[in-house]
């Protein structure tokens, strides 16, 4: 009896109906019930489990969270949204420059980073226009994952695939294999939400307002966090673009930007007491879960005996997007990158796993970290959130249309 896989199991079920049954757990609760039950069980060690849980991640996600607090506490953030959306006259267009301005943003941010600091201001559009809350979000999520396809790092399986897979020049070889197909995709992301949710938007002009800023002090260290991260982003693009493929740390980025708000923020006690601890929670508990299943060789072994060419593009989009659900797009990216660079795998082939390990994420909320962010970022701050079935309603179809577009682009190129 395989404990960690009917763990897994016994989790995706929970968080898949928690929002039906009766008590309403969140998804955080869930996951570390799950890490709880295989550190019980025997199926980890408790120092295996502290092995698991992956540092680096947590950092970013730290620094990250701490500096959207404080563009959120500031009033920074509501300063940014007019900036950004007041040319957006009425909701269809509004839900334009959402899916294209965060699928974008998320392809040199790096998607959960603009889940982050997304996920609050897709709430305060949401009050200020009175457009219910679940689009927004979902146009989010589905933004910040379709956009970071088309970027070496856009998201840590591209960054993965580039660094073991690809030679220096990974910038030129997503962006002719993945730019265009990814700006279809984000085009049927806009199309499926707009006739999903046509009650929600429609031709009627909507007003923007301009907030003043809450602390302007607070404000003043948010725009600076903002050009550090900004910054250090440009350099780590530059970096990897340049012979021999130096790559700056992710975290860096994330410290760029939470490190000034920590030291020169007047309000930092509030911040670190209000931060989204849960989520943190969360991914600590997933990381012990994941390694727990991981360990068990399970997956590895169905992988192993299914006879599945992973040579041909189609089986290898097939199976990065299924197996995603379950051991997550970064575990499922380490398992198929020594097989397919052994094999002297071309670089459409890769492209391909770039390509169907993010797309995993529109399929269902567990398949991606920034869809969970957004969840729990929402929740956290008293709104309903998205269900299971909300996000599958979007995500089933619209991940079907995405495979067929990256399919079809990919037997266009030589």
């Amino acid at each position: 009896m395989n404990i960690p896989v009917i763990v897994l199991f016994g989790v995706f079920v929970a968080i898949a109906f928690r929002q039906v049954s009766r008590i309403r757990l969140q998804i955080w609760k869930i996951m570390l019930c799950g890490a709880l039950a295989v550190l019980l069980t025997g199926s980890i060690s408790p120092v295996a489990a502290l092995r698991a849980v992956d540092l680096d991640i947590m950092a970013f996600l730290f620094w990250m969270f701490l500096a959207g607090r404080a563009l959120e506490s500031s009033g920074y953030l509501a300063h940014l949204a007019y900036t950004l959306f007041n040319r957006a006259k009425n909701a269809d267009a509004l839900l334009f420059f959402i899916v294209f301005g965060c699928g974008l943003l998320s392809a040199f941010l790096m998607n959960d980073t603009v889940a982050i600091v997304g996920t609050p201001l897709m709430l305060m559009l949401a009050r200020q226009h009175r457009i219910h809350t679940r689009p927004l979000l979902l146009a989010l999520a589905f933004a910040v994952t379709t956009g970071s396809v088309m970027s070496p790092i856009g998201n840590p399986q591209n960054l993965l695939i580039a660094v073991r897979g690809l030679p220096s020049d990974a910038f030129a070889i997503f962006g002719r294999y993945l730019i265009i197909p990814t700006l279809v995709s984000l085009a049927a992301t806009l199309f499926m939400l707009k006739y999903l949710f046509r009650e929600h938007f429609g031709k009627e002009e909507i007003v923007h307002q301009r907030d003043s800023l809450h602390d302007a002090r607070m404000a003043a260290v948010s725009r600076f966090s903002l050009i550090s991260a900004m910054f250090v982003t440009g350099l780590k693009i530059v970096l990897t673009a340049v012979p021999g493929g130096y790559s700056i740390p992710i975290t860096w980025i994330a410290a760029a930007a939470g490190i000034p708000v920590l030291l020169f923020s007047p309000g930092r006690t509030g911040l670190l007491r209000t931060l989204d601890w849960p989520t943190l929670v969360f991914f600590a508990a997933m990381f012990v879960l994941m390694n727990s299943v991981w360990e068990s060789g399970f997956f590895q072994g169905v992988f192993r005996s299914s006879g599945v060419d992973l040579t041909q593009i189609p089986s290898l989009m097939t199976v990065s997007i299924l197996l995603s659900q379950l051991i997550s797009n970064v575990p499922l990216v380490a398992l198929c990158l020594p097989a397919l660079t052994g094999a002297g795998a071309s670089t459409k082939l890769l492209m391909a796993l770039a390509a169907g390990s993010t797309i995993a994420g529109n399929l269902f909320i567990f398949g991606a970290a920034s869809n969970v962010i957004i969840v729990q970022s929402a929740e956290s701050r008293g709104d309903e959130g998205i269900s299971f079935t909300d996000f599958a309603r979007v995500g089933i179809p619209l991940t079907i249309i995405q495979a067929a577009i990256y399919g079809i682009s990919f037997a266009l190129m030589p």
